[in-house]
């Protein structure tokens, strides 16, 4: 196995937070920034600038519990694995429906975490 493919497969195991930890300190050791350049464009006449279609445009996303579901303990387990929180404050987010559980997340980690909530029978809007 070759180094890439040794980081490759670390990466792959990490959680979102080790995931935003890694890009961070990345960013500060080699003076660069993970920031792709992005075009603003104008709104189109008459258009609706409160379309949710905008938000998904941009990969950044929030992932908003709504309801846990009847499977409580096993969405307290699930969050405490793609947030890497510990059980009270997952328990917390749970019990406080409705809750953010990912502020600017990329739109496929928010997506991924929904797919996986949902699965157990929680209810997630994605914004």
């Amino acid at each position: 196995m070759t180094k890439v493919d040794e980081v490759l497969e670390s990466i792959s195991s990490m959680t979102v937070l080790e995931l935003s930890e890694l890009l961070k300190e990345f960013e500060e050791k080699f003076g660069v920034t993970a920031a792709a350049p992005v075009a603003v464009a104008a709104a189109p006449a008459g258009g609706d600038a409160g379309d949710d279609a905008g938000d998904d445009a941009s990969g950044v996303v929030e992932l908003v519990l709504t309801d846990s579901g009847s499977e409580k303990i096993k969405v307290i387990k699930e969050i405490r694995s793609f947030l890497d929180v510990g059980l009270k404050e997952a328990k917390d987010l749970v019990e406080g429906t409705p809750t953010s559980l990912m502020k600017d997340a990329p739109a496929a980690d928010a997506q991924k975490a929904k797919e996986a909530l949902e699965a157990l029978g929680a209810t997630l809007e994605i914004k």
